[in-house]
């Protein structure tokens, strides 16, 4: 294997070699960094995350699968992670060359001999049951050690469902889990942008009538459509930033995605402008719920 890429760089920031396998749980039909085999790369380039232990998590990893001698050049914003790089390189056991400019902390190093540590930040940023939730997760994960608000305020009024439908951007699958309690669901697609949380979504559904489909989700799902309902609470950030118009894509996916009079339930944050939206993409839609900050929305066909 001859270099590594996790993340995708801004156009400008780094030279990325070619050919570079990707990494990213971000980027649907990349490579999974914890099934490469040791000592096997020529390479890494790491855009970091800027969560301590899915940064330590990925860094690890990409030391892990380096060839001994390799380089790795470690990136990140200096205000989301990039100041603490070189000290997390070096307590990995690596000589660290550090520079800094279009306001990113860049750090080198060749992959040392002897790693020190690895073991025990890979331990500690991989996928297990989270007792707060008692269903699988993983750190970098939306919401990984706790139930979201938004989500939970959804279930609130979330009357049973039936037919099918789907869950959009299920995450680790907390929404669909509920909606599967109902026994006149005949099948549930479940989708979202992070293979971390597919991953985990597959230990945590029944299997029987949930399909899981890591995908981008500003695109309708192939050959999903006609569907009785869509359960979503969609994101609105994108890299760290607020990004409004990707609960819009959500919305214009989910009308795409239902038949005649199916129905989406959608649960936001209150100050996001999503009434033009859904109005424009809907026949129909009533706010049934409107409290703690969140605004809940039944909107029909």
């Amino acid at each position: 294997m001859a270099a590594l890429l996790y993340g995708t760089p801004a156009p400008g920031l780094i030279e990325v070699p070619a050919g570079a396998v990707q990494l990213s749980p971000l980027v649907p039909g990349s490579a999974d960094i914890a099934s490469l085999a040791d000592a096997s790369a020529d390479g890494a380039t790491v855009l970091a995350p800027p969560g301590t232990l899915e940064r330590d998590y990925v860094l690890a990893q990409a030391l892990r699968a380096l060839k001994p001698g390799a380089p790795i050049t470690a990136f990140a914003p200096k205000d989301k992670g990039g100041s603490r790089l070189k000290k997390t390189l070096e307590a990995f056991g690596c000589k660290v060359t550090e520079d800094a400019r279009k306001h990113h902390r860049f750090c080198s190093a060749p992959r040392p001999a002897e790693l020190v540590g690895v073991d025990e930040a890979i331990s500690a940023g991989a996928p297990r049951i989270v007792p707060s939730l008692a269903l699988w997760s993983q750190p970098g994960v939306f919401s990984w050690d706790r139930p979201d608000p938004g989500s939970l305020r959804l279930l609130e009024v979330l009357p049973a469902l039936y037919g099918e439908g789907a869950d959009l951007g299920c995450g680790i699958g907390l929404l669909a889990r509920a909606v599967l309690t109902s026994p006149k669901v005949k099948a549930l697609t479940c989708a979202d942008i992070d293979g971390r949380a597919i991953a985990c979504a597959e230990h945590n559904l029944d299997a029987e009538r949930a399909k899981l489909i890591w995908a981008d989700l500003r695109r309708p799902l192939e050959g999903v459509d006609d569907l009785d309902f869509v359960v979503m609470n969609p994101p609105f950030h994108d890299g760290g930033l607020e990004n409004q118009a990707l609960g819009v894509a959500f919305i214009e996916t989910a009308a795409k995605m239902l038949g005649k009079r199916g129905v989406c339930w959608l649960v936001a944050n209150r100050h996001l402008p999503y009434e033009a939206a859904l109005a424009k993409a809907f026949e129909t839609v009533t706010v049934r719920g409107d409290a703690g900050g969140y605004k809940i929305f039944e909107a029909r066909k």
